[in-house]
């Protein structure tokens, strides 16, 4: 019996011991922090319980070690700290399809209006929130955005809970760019419960798992069962890491990151597209072997919409052109450079005009990189370049600085962007920019009305920028505004304005967001920001007038079909959250004109596509 006893109390000493313990000090995202004894006893309270259950606990590490890689990846890319990994251990325990009561789907718990907003696809056939890569280059960037605010990753990361706005009300100011800070019984729950996961985790995580993953880069329409033989992966498998695809089939919209589970001594992983700006580089291509970037494979692919071919060394010009299936002058005319230009091997060429504004709203300039090789990357003009940044054709781009490529930037941009901040946002993205109100979502009438208070001095609403809020206490994301200052009654008068309807415009109403317009209307958000060149520093306010249609369309007029007719057709480049519907009710046109317009034999689209569209 005393022999039992020896043996039982050896055990729980060796399990207790092995427990992860909290210590007095922590690096976190660069920051050191100081940890209080009171917060210590709260922080190891929920070390011991995640860590309680070895088998459990296990799983979840067995997990990480899958998709941590891939995190990492994204997370490199996106300028993220590396210790932001461990908060989807905390969201969804790396769960893909977990599901909140409040109805936060995924990885990174995403409900459906913020994920739509990130740029990601979730619909009857694609949830985006359940694919790892996806939903961490969303998470990603809605914590950069978070981070915009504070200049500090503790404040981000209790943003991502509470939201930015209730981090402001709540947090000490002079902590923008802090480099240390102290952690004790007052700080946020959700920082601590974070912090013990990062404590519980973070030497179990090391080495490799069991299994092992490859992207698979897809941008042709393809049934997962063919992709499962394609690759020799059993189908239920290959679902079980892939539940992002609802209907079994994988569309040709854009290029997806298929997961290939691979057991033992797989190969290791490596990311098919090594940045965000070049999309679609190979139709269908294969897993990519370990340590190849797809620069060095693919020769030809599309860059804001233009077909675009890599240079071999020691090409000409001319020969480009002739690979191509161009003339000589117009390659030279199209890239900036002249017919006896020397070539850059692996640099990739347009083969077509290059746009106005690009996919993305924002460059942030690297090392060695001058106008025109951002005009190169984005396949936006120089001219335009300049005239959103305001720049002389003999201004150098500083490492660091920030171009934008889509709209004009305010002229204290610069002054406005805390020191370190990074500011990296594309068309898919935004923060849901709205005025005063009680944050409902409003209805679109077919005559809005305007009431305008003329007291004598007029209370100005708020309309600085409301970030996406998190205030469920199972993470979830929803839009946040702030009410309106009291307004003296007594001093003023009410007149009511009819607005006569207008399907191109839109009169903003009290409570509006950006988000909810564009909803209404079946628009991208990006677009109203573009069209009405909205500055992201200021929102929108009641009364403004929106235009919901690009003011600049591409049109080309066509031979006259009869003497005294002539027809005239605008062509619609197709953007990730195009469907047949929304074009068609954009150009109040029919589904089926749409397709006897194109030629086209079924419903997809494909992200740069062209549709001609005619004008009755």
């Amino acid at each position: 019996m005393k022999l039992f006893f020896a043996l039982f109390f050896a055990t729980v000493y060796t399990v207790a011991a092995q427990t992860p313990q909290v210590p007095h000090k922590m690096e976190f995202a660069g920051m050191s922090l100081t940890i209080r004894d009171d917060a210590r006893r709260e922080i190891q309270k929920d070390v011991d319980a995640l860590t309680a259950s070895p088998r459990h606990h296990n799983i979840k590490v067995e997990r990480a070690k899958t998709y941590f890689p891939l995190i990492q990846k994204v997370f490199e890319e996106e300028n993220v700290p590396q210790d932001f990994k461990y908060l989807v251990l905390q969201e969804s325990a790396l769960i893909a399809d977990a599901v909140s009561v409040s109805n936060a789907v995924g990885f990174w718990q995403f409900k459906e209006y913020t994920a739509l907003e990130m740029g990601l696809r979730v619909d009857k056939e694609i949830d985006e929130r359940l694919n790892i890569v996806s939903s961490s280059r969303a998470a990603a960037r809605y914590i950069k955005k978070n981070n915009f605010y504070f200049n500090n990753w503790i404040y981000a990361l209790q943003a991502y809970q509470m939201g930015a706005g209730g981090v402001m009300k709540a947090v000490d100011k002079t902590q923008s760019g802090a480099s240390t800070m102290e952690i004790n019984s007052s700080t946020y729950w959700y920082v601590k419960k974070f912090l013990a996961h990062k404590v519980a985790f973070e030497e179990a995580v090391k080495g490799e798992g069991q299994t092992k993953v490859v992207l698979y880069a897809n941008k042709t329409r393809k049934n997962i069962d063919d992709l499962a033989r394609e690759v020799s992966v059993d189908q239920a498998e290959l679902m079980l890491y892939n539940k992002w695809v609802k209907k079994g089939t994988i569309p040709e919209d854009r290029q997806y990151m298929v997961l290939i589970p691979m057991k033992g001594d797989g190969k290791p992983f490596s990311f098919p597209e090594a940045s965000p700006t070049v999309a679609g580089t190979q139709a269908g291509a294969a897993p990519v072997p370990a340590g190849a970037s797809v620069a060095s494979k693919a020769s030809r692919i599309k860059i804001n919409g233009i077909v675009a071919l890599k240079a071999i060394a020691g090409e000409s010009v001319g020969q480009l052109a002739t690979r191509g299936g161009v003339s000589a002058s117009e390659l030279a005319r199209w890239n900036d450079i002249t017919v006896s230009s020397t070539l850059t091997a692996d640099q990739y060429y347009l083969l077509g005009k290059k746009r106005a504004r690009g996919n993305e709203a924002y460059h942030k300039v690297v090392a060695g990189e001058d106008l025109w090789a951002v005009s190169q990357q984005h396949g936006v003009t120089m001219k335009k370049l300049r005239r959103y940044n305001r720049l002389s054709s003999d201004s150098e781009l500083k490492p660091g600085t920030t171009l934008w490529l889509s709209s004009m930037k305010p002229r204290d941009a610069d002054k406005a962007m805390p020191a370190g901040a990074v500011v990296q946002v594309d068309n898919s993205q935004t923060f849901a920019w709205g005025t005063n109100g009680d944050g409902e979502q409003p209805t679109v009438s077919a005559k809005p009305t305007i009431v305008v208070a003329a007291p004598v001095a007029t209370p100005v609403a708020d309309t600085s920028i409301k970030p996406v809020e998190r205030t469920d206490s199972a993470q979830t994301l929803q839009p946040k505004t702030v009410a309106a200052p009291p307004v003296d009654t007594a001093a003023q008068q009410t007149i009511q304005v009819i607005v006569p309807e207008n399907k191109t415009e839109h009169v903003v109403k009290q409570g509006e967001t950006v988000y909810a317009i564009a909803k209404a209307h079946n628009l991208a958000v990006m677009d109203l920001v573009t069209w009405n060149k909205l500055n992201l520093q200021e929102g929108i306010r009641p009364g403004q007038v929106l235009k919901l249609v690009d003011p600049q369309p591409v049109a080309t007029v066509q031979p006259a079909v009869e003497a005294t007719k002539a027809v005239t057709e605008t062509e619609h480049e197709v953007k990730s959250t195009d469907t047949l519907y929304s074009i068609a009710r954009k150009y109040n046109v029919t589904i089926k004109e749409l397709m006897e317009w194109n030629n086209k034999k079924d419903f997809t689209l494909s992200i740069g596509e062209r549709l001609k569209i005619k004008n009755k």
